[in-house]
């Protein structure tokens, strides 16, 4: 893939499927509980047997992968945070000492951090992927963040990357200082709505802050006003590791593994995904709504409802981590809860004046 084409993407088919959908609300109907009291759990169980397609879903060697790479627009003050904090939080991941490391040990996660365009020079050790396309994006007010050659190399290393992991569960994570920016800049483009809507503190900036990086992101915009399409909005505004993160999600998708999705950044990689492949969300469940000030209304967009909000903008897969839990209990409730029958526990009575 030397240059961007829809059509060399991994194909996302439809998952629907009725009769599966049928038993499985079957299945949890006769568990021995009222009538749905296991509220978004239950809708989260089955939304995991039809990813799965089967009724006895169970989640095998689960893969978190952060994804991290520099932005040439950080330069312009839109992080409180310098570049040199990208290459220092990996080296954080790698030691053990992150959130996300912390997480993942916690709940026996294969930690995978994927190099795909930091300014640093790494050496090599397990668990760390060397895909760099390049030492960070350009400069967007200047010229297109990535050239469709390097878009579709991003791409291409997120779908080989898939291919390479076991398991049936994909979980998202990210890190690079000024990432905010691209998926802010991306959101507004693909749906429409004012960047001002969709641009946050980031790591923490104060509200002028915030208001400059508003300012240079609408410059930004404006200078790539012809990068309409998808893959045309993705090089000229977006990262290399959400590039390639496009690329995991699509490829992670055709694979019909479940696609745990954190925050704002990743929520932005996966739009760009369902924009190419509008299936892809049928795989995906929402870990969280962050802090972050455009995710509330990402998540809107694309109809999709997260498991916690607990007001976490860090990133990195911190809260795909934190929601991996519900995943595991949703599907030991379909494979193991009793029914009614087997456990002999009478059913409720049919109310007054119903039946026959």
């Amino acid at each position: 893939m030397t240059k961007l084409n829809p059509d060399d993407l991994p194909a996302v088919p439809d998952l629907h499927d009725a009769a599966l959908a049928a038993r499985l609300q079957a299945l949890l109907d006769d568990k021995t509980k009222p009538l749905g009291s296991l509220g978004r759990l239950e809708a989260l169980a089955q939304r995991l047997g039809l990813i799965l397609g089967t009724e006895a879903p169970a989640l095998r060697e689960p893969q978190l992968v952060v994804f991290a790479a520099d932005h040439g627009l950080a330069a312009h003050g839109v992080s409180a945070y310098p570049s040199d904090v990208t290459w220092q939080m990996v080296e954080n991941f790698l030691a053990g000492g992150a959130a996300v490391s912390v997480l993942a040990r916690q709940h026996a996660l294969a930690l995978t951090v994927v190099d795909c365009g930091v300014r640093h020079a790494f050496a090599p050790r397990p668990g760390l992927v060397d895909a760099k396309v390049a030492w960070g994006t350009a400069d967007a007010l200047q010229q297109p963040a990535m050239t469709d050659a390097q878009c579709a190399q991003a791409l291409r290393h997120g779908i080989d990357l898939v291919r390479r992991l076991p398991g049936n569960a994909l979980l998202l994570g990210e890190m690079g200082i000024g990432n905010t920016s691209a998926a802010a800049l991306l959101m507004s483009r693909l749906t429409g709505l004012d960047i001002a809507d969709c641009t946050g503190a980031g790591t923490g900036l104060d509200a002028a802050g915030v208001q400059r990086k508003i300012d240079v992101l609408r410059r930004v915009l404006a200078r790539h006003a012809q990068a309409t399409a998808p893959l045309q909005a993705l090089a000229a505004l977006g990262g290399l590791e959400i590039a390639a993160m496009t690329g995991a999600v699509l490829q992670a998708a055709a694979e019909r593994r479940v696609i745990v999705v954190d925050g704002f950044i990743t929520t932005a990689a996966v739009l760009v995904a369902a924009r190419l492949r509008p299936h892809v969300l049928q795989r995906c469940v929402f870990a969280h709504r962050s802090g972050e000030r455009g995710h509330a209304l990402l998540l809107a967009h694309l109809k999709a409802e997260p498991l916690l909000d607990l007001g976490l903008r860090l990133g990195e897969g911190s809260g795909a981590a934190l929601a991996w839990p519900l995943l595991v209990s949703a599907c030991a409730i379909l494979r193991e809860m009793a029914s009614f029958g087997a456990a002999g526990v009478a059913r409720a009575s049919a109310p007054a004046g119903a039946g026959a």
